[in-house]
């Protein structure tokens, strides 16, 4: 086979190659209306992400995707984030330092880095040595005429008498008080639930604790 064949079947190979997140076993959703949706936080290196190694009743947790975000008034993707950053903040949920970053979420097959992008940053309703509940945001993704975001939160307790000192403590209460607190102080008004179908219940050597299988869908409002 010549040079340009030996090429030509090297180009087909990489690009018919499934994405490297994929071949690590990461499964999509796929909701009626919306681009498929990672069920999964992933790492920086897109593994699975699981609570730093938490285990929760026996079992290693996952950490489940539990909010969608639609923003279809943004004037560009940098738009889109600033607005979502500044409408964090009023909800109570600024930037703050203290955890663990670098996260990444799948949306319409491609892969998305974390907001916030500090080094040690997350969205949280507090500090990191009380307990709190924080969050990672993943996007921007073109979505028809706006802008489509993921999220994973969680809430961990904190004990400094315990070791470790910050445990897993729910999935649903994060996500749902971050989701009403935007709704009440926001233009991003919480607009239905989406089945997303990632939460293990009879899994023998994984859990994802409290959460129920549904993202709440917020919109911001014109």
């Amino acid at each position: 086979m010549g040079r340009c064949g030996r090429a030509l079947v090297l180009c087909i190979l990489l690009t018919s190659a499934p994405p490297a997140w994929a071949q690590q076993g990461v499964d999509v959703a796929t909701p009626e209306g919306l681009p498929t949706i990672g069920k999964w936080m992933l790492t920086a290196k897109g593994a699975l992400s699981d609570w730093l190694g938490e285990i929760y009743r026996g079992k290693n947790l996952r950490e489940p995707i539990n909010v969608i975000i639609i923003d279809e008034s943004a004037a560009s993707a940098e738009d889109a984030k600033a607005r979502l950053l500044a409408a964090t903040a009023r909800a109570g949920y600024p930037v703050r330092f203290g955890h663990s970053a670098g996260y990444q979420g799948v949306i319409g097959g491609q892969l998305h880095a974390q907001l916030p992008q500090g080094r040690d940053d997350a969205f949280s309703n507090d500090l990191f040595e009380v307990s709190n509940n924080h969050g990672r945001i993943f996007g921007p993704h073109v979505f028809g005429q706006g802008y489509l975001f993921t999220g994973a939160f969680s809430r961990e307790e904190v004990d400094l008498l315990r070791d470790p000192p910050h445990q897993y403590g729910s999935f649903n209460r994060a996500r749902d008080d971050f989701t009403q607190r935007l709704d009440r102080s926001t233009a991003y008004k919480v607009s239905g639930f989406v089945n997303l179908g990632n939460a293990l219940i009879d899994d023998p050597k994984l859990t994802t604790g409290d959460h129920d299988g549904m993202a709440v869908l917020v919109r911001a409002e014109r």
